[in-house]
């Protein structure tokens, strides 16, 4: 590539206002109409199609940021915080609900902690954060389809049944490579040179 081109390209990596971005920003905004959803109103169908909604933008917005060129910084850290605060406020919401166990709150936020106190060695090397793996992509995947489908066991009836065999299924899934991603992460993260 020319040095006109690689200027070009980090111009466009530095760009805050591209589609999945905006995408991601508007994600962020349904988690607080999620919570008042699934705790105010116990509105549980709707609470269940935001949170659908919210999982198809996740992966729409990393689709169409490869399809339209527009990868960025901001992208790249705005899109795991979505997912993670969508997962934090689907399992606080549910818990506090009574229709997911403490002890997986606990499981899932454990492992964002361990998370948290790589960043120092990752700043020392260089990095902000590690770019999302396919297992750290299907942890996510499976944890934002197995929460609704929990949420929609709250109804009952067959499709009450259905949702929560689903929800479950995905769930304890989900945790399972959530924390094998994140172990991952953190062996990646140490192999780092550091920066000097």
């Amino acid at each position: 590539m020319k040095d006109n081109d690689g200027k070009l390209e980090a111009e466009l990596s530095n760009r805050i206002w591209t589609v999945p971005n905006i995408l991601s920003f508007i994600r962020l905004l349904g988690i607080p109409l999620f919570l008042w959803l699934v705790l105010v109103e116990q509105a549980d169908v709707w609470a269940f199609v935001v949170l659908v909604v919210a999982s198809a933008s996740d992966w729409l917005d990393g689709a169409l940021a490869r399809a339209l060129n527009q990868t960025s910084k901001l992208g790249a850290l705005l899109d795991p915080l979505a997912d993670r605060l969508y997962i934090a406020a689907t399992i606080i919401g549910l818990a506090l609900r009574g229709i997911i166990p403490w002890w997986l709150v606990l499981a899932l936020a454990l492992r964002d902690v361990m998370l948290l106190l790589l960043l120092p060695a990752l700043r020392r090397r260089g990095m902000l954060a590690l770019p999302v793996t396919l297992l750290g992509k299907a942890a996510t995947f499976c944890l934002l389809w197995g929460f609704p489908a929990l949420l929609l066991g709250s109804v009952g009836g067959g499709i009450g049944t259905f949702g929560l065999i689903c929800g479950w299924a995905f769930s304890l899934w989900g945790t399972a490579l959530y924390w094998w991603a994140g172990l991952d992460y953190v062996r990646r993260g140490l192999r780092l040179p550091l920066v000097t």
